[in-house]
């Protein structure tokens, strides 16, 4: 049995993910070894929750981009690594180490944050007027 680190997901409503990210997420979740590891194509994973290639494309893409997902420098073929606040470990003291090395390689620049995204302008504000009915025509 693995052991889920949660402190990713507390924020992943924050993270602003589409539908296909979210379902790729869950799918590499499922996937992954104990320490965030998962070693799957991205044609098998989309095949998983049914997604089109351009679809996963993109999907993965929004994932990397929030770093929740992490590539090898080498960009190897097939593996892909989950930031190690959302990945699942063997043991207790496993999680507790794993999440003690993330924290002291993010102070140091070695590992990045979850991202979340910053938007320039705030969202519209509802008006205040009452809705009203439209006839149809004819």
């Amino acid at each position: 049995m693995l052991i889920q680190a949660s402190a990713g997901f507390g924020m992943l409503y924050r993270l602003d993910l589409t539908k296909a990210a979210l379902e790729l997420l869950s799918v590499l979740i499922e996937r992954q070894q104990p320490g965030g590891e998962v070693n799957a194509s991205q044609a098998e994973l989309a095949a998983r929750v049914g997604l089109s290639r351009n679809s996963a494309n993109t999907a993965m893409a929004l994932l990397e981009s929030r770093n929740l997902v992490l590539r090898p420098e080498d960009r190897k073929y097939r593996t892909y690594y989950l930031h190690p606040y959302i990945a699942s470990y063997a043991s207790p003291e496993d999680l507790e180490d794993a999440l003690q090395d993330a924290a002291e390689r993010i102070a140091t620049g070695e590992l990045p944050e979850i991202t979340v995204p910053l938007y320039g302008t705030a969202p519209p504000r509802r008006q205040g007027q009452p809705l009203r009915a439209v006839r149809a025509a004819g």
